[in-house]
């Protein structure tokens, strides 16, 4: 438990480009009905891809969890592609060739990183909004136990997932994921949001790193190692659904279908199966008696979680806005079927228009409320108070 008895809750943002809009609706719900007097909620952040994002400005303001939930309302409220990627013709055209040019020629003809997107714009918009000197004053002042970016090593194929922290934080080493210690700097943030293909890979220390999501099998570990006893997870697709109806469908699918499909097995697909994983914990835990456990030291123990995802599918909001994209990116992405029903996945992760990014603030903040007397015992707060 943490101090004054609540619990040590971690929370968990994931990833998924665009759709991290979500995230920000949740946190700004939560933002409404918290107690006065707890400045923060979630002493343990853990981030990856654009959820990495989302988690930093939260970690930079851990001694105030509203003023970190108006900043990135600022952001979110007015973003536009132009601050994650370059829009202009010279730049998108121009990166799209050279990408193009070293898939055919394997890479020989040119030396630096290949993606179908510049995202420098996305550096600067860092640079200009995170004083990542808080999250070290925000450890030492307690208000924060541990923040943590994964990213997705393309050398070595591990998870790796650097955090900062309190100094008895210990490292760990699992199979094919490992956590490091080290000070957050924007390069781990831009190297988890490294989306596959479209975004560059981040140079740090010894290897090349791209998004954090692929090869990572086991999300909410992280978290865990870092100490929370309780975890609040916020994904940006529907998760635990019965399985989908199957039905025949004879045209090819597009390659911006193929793409999504790529981009959902990343982003939604690990949590899901980490998420069953622990209730199964759970729920064989619940079946062994208590003097059992503490006789034998079973190395395992409950651990409580809630998760919230879209109510909505998330395709249809992104093609109703899908008009909004500048002109260059909407021929871009027309080439590859994005701009269709088929394709519409692709262009969730990419549409960082603020209309788009209003609707899913709007969802995630709605889909808050409804639970927020079950969210408000699960964290620990006193309402009456």
């Amino acid at each position: 438990m943490g101090e004054a008895g609540r619990p040590k809750v971690g929370i968990i943002l994931t990833g998924g480009g665009a759709r991290a809009a979500y995230q920000v609706g949740v946190l700004r719900a939560l933002a409404e009905f918290i107690p006065p007097a707890i400045s923060t909620p979630f002493p343990i952040i853990c981030g990856t891809s654009a959820g990495a994002i989302n988690a930093a400005v939260m970690a930079v303001d851990a001694s105030s969890f509203r003023r970190g939930v108006r900043r990135l309302m600022t952001v979110w409220k007015n973003f536009h592609v132009a601050h994650v990627y370059r829009a202009d013709p010279r730049g998108a055209l121009s990166n799209s060739a050279r990408w193009v040019l070293a898939v055919l020629s394997g890479g020989v003809s040119t030396a630096r990183p290949v993606s179908l997107l510049d995202n420098a714009p996305l550096r600067a918009l860092l640079e200009r909004y995170l004083d990542f000197g808080g999250i070290r004053r925000a450890i030492d002042r307690g208000d924060l136990t541990a923040f943590s970016v994964t990213c997705s090593g393309y050398t070595s194929g591990q998870s790796v997932t650097f955090y900062q922290g309190r100094e008895e934080l210990q490292p760990w080493h699992r199979a094919r994921r490992i956590g490091v210690p080290m000070p957050i700097t924007i390069d781990h943030l831009l190297a988890s949001a490294a989306l596959p293909f479209i975004f560059p890979p981040v140079h740090i220390n010894r290897e090349y790193f791209g998004d954090g999501s692929m090869r990572q099998i086991a999300p909410v570990s992280p978290a865990l190692h870092l100490g929370a006893d309780r975890l609040f997870v916020i994904g940006v697709g529907r998760q635990l659904e019965q399985r989908a109806n199957r039905v025949r469908v004879d045209s090819h699918p597009s390659l911006a279908q193929i793409a999504g499909h790529a981009l959902n097995s990343i982003f939604l697909d690990s949590l899901e199966v980490d998420l069953e994983r622990l209730q199964r914990i759970n729920r064989t835990l619940e079946m062994i008696p208590g003097d059992i456990l503490e006789k034998t030291r079973y190395p395992l123990h409950r651990v409580d979680f809630r998760v919230l995802t879209p109510s909505q599918e998330l395709e249809p909001i992104a093609l109703a806005f899908r008009d909004e994209l500048p002109r260059t990116i909407r021929m871009l992405l027309d080439t590859v079927g994005a701009m269709r029903s088929g394709g519409a996945v692709l262009l969730s992760y990419l549409l960082f228009e603020r209309s788009y990014c209003r609707a899913l603030i709007q969802l995630g903040f709605n889909d808050t409320m409804a639970r927020k007397d079950d969210l408000a015992a699960f964290l620990g707060w006193n309402m009456a108070t």
